[in-house]
């Protein structure tokens, strides 16, 4: 599937934008815009945003003066159609949505060059309730789970074979965690189970597996282990080694918020030697945040793993998460840098030294470094990611020795340029601040 957005009249009439995987596009006045206005006085300096995961196509306002506007109504956030008018100002683009007629092979059901996508009816695989969506040919087969079915199958996820489910670890946007025990030797193991939110094509979900094996060959001292990997009734599931203890978020919480920052220290710098050995593999991680670093021991005995390596990756660009925009609470979004709000798709290392550092910050003061409500949305984050400083941290938490919150603060400077070369520089001068 394919969406395409055509400037149909103002300044830059004929200019043509082709997405065909999980995207963002910015709009606005600023440089850093995908489509840039800087003479169109009725745009701001990020207007809106898109979030494009073919067919889906999503628009957010970010806040800006003069409004966005679709088919003649403003908005605040939308699903956006094919046929759909975005305007500002003198600007309007028209959305197309189509097949790639590349996609597949032409069958007698999908004539060569057809790009009219095909509406089908798909069945829930728990319920059998049907729904429609739109593919790129009529005999596409698709997996998909109702909503009810999702949130049923979240708080109680199905047994997986070979497994005996023993409790809930946890619950995110893509699924649960569950302690679970080897029915043949009895080892302990956590399994993640991942739940599509849209309908799924079968394609997508093998590419989705394979991109999950390659992530699984990244063995490291402070890396989760994968076991094994599969699907069931329509479930994805992930079996890893079990981490006893709990993540950096409820290690923090339990102790009012925030941590010493001696035992911060300790589990960001083994976060980062995670992180750096993942680098020089060609791997980046993409989601790094409190609730992925699962602590063990007692400090300074602490041993930190980072998990989910590359899942966010696999679960947007596979077509498993939908849009990721659509909710009021901006969650990950967050420990974003600007570029990778930009640009999905093509996430560098650096985009996760600054996510590391977000998360030291959180752990050190309780609170984000980046001055937004706790209740923000998406609209005010993303704006506050590309135009509000970052609030020194010493302003939240005086204990931090100067030199500890300057190698965290270089972390998350905006432009790349002025942060951490690798993982591996800032690791040493973070140790290198502590004597």
């Amino acid at each position: 599937m394919r969406v395409t957005l055509r400037v149909i009249a103002g300044p830059q009439t004929g200019r043509v934008f082709t997405f065909d995987q999980h995207e963002t596009f910015m709009i606005g006045r600023s440089e850093d815009s995908h489509f840039c206005l800087p003479q169109d006085r009725y745009f701001s300096r990020h207007h809106c945003i898109l979030e494009i995961a073919p067919p889906q196509c999503f628009l957010r306002d970010l806040g800006s003066t003069n409004g966005t506007f679709v088919n003649g109504i403003r908005v605040e956030s939308v699903y956006l159609k094919s046929g759909d008018r975005i305007q500002g100002g003198e600007t309007v683009l028209e959305v197309e949505v189509s097949a790639d007629p590349n996609a597949y092979p032409s069958s007698p059901l999908s004539p060569a060059g057809a790009t009219t996508p095909s509406l089908i009816t798909v069945t829930c695989l728990n319920c059998g309730l049907p729904s429609e969506a739109e593919v790129s040919r009529p005999d596409a087969r698709m997996t998909f789970l109702c909503d009810e079915c999702r949130e049923k199958l979240k708080q109680n996820p199905q047994p997986i074979p070979n497994y005996q489910m023993i409790r809930m670890l946890g619950q995110g946007g893509m699924g649960s965690v569950m302690l679970a025990r080897h029915i043949t030797d009895g080892r302990a193991v956590a399994i993640k189970t991942l739940l599509p939110e849209v309908a799924v094509s079968e394609q997508s979900l093998k590419r989705f597996m394979r991109e999950i094996e390659v992530a699984a060959s990244l063995r490291h001292p402070h890396i989760v282990s994968y076991i094994e990997h599969g699907t069931h009734n329509g479930t994805v599931y992930l079996v890893t080694e079990f981490v006893s203890g709990q993540d950096a978020s409820k290690l923090a919480k339990d102790r009012g918020g925030r941590l010493p920052y001696p035992e911060v220290v300790k589990i960001i710098e083994q976060t980062l030697s995670a992180l750096d050995f993942a680098h020089s593999q060609g791997f980046v991680h993409r989601d790094i945040k409190e609730q992925n670093i699962l602590v063990s021991g007692k400090y300074p005995g602490y041993v930190s793993k980072l998990t989910d390596f590359g899942l966010a990756k696999s679960y947007k660009q596979t077509g498993m998460s939908g849009v990721t925009m659509v909710g009021d609470v901006a969650g990950t979004i967050a420990y974003m840098p600007p570029e990778q709000v930009r640009d999905f798709k093509e996430v560098q290392p650096p985009s996760d030294i600054y996510a590391t550092g977000m998360t030291a910050y959180s752990l050190l003061t309780g609170a984000h470094a980046l001055d937004i409500s706790p209740r923000a949305g998406i609209a005010e984050t993303v704006k506050a990611i590309f135009e509000k400083p970052i609030i020194p941290i010493g302003q939240r938490n005086l204990d931090v020795p100067l030199r500890v919150a300057s190698v965290i603060e270089t972390a998350i400077a905006k432009q790349v340029e002025l942060r951490w070369r690798s993982a591996g520089e800032m690791r040493d001068a973070l140790l290198r601040a502590m004597t």
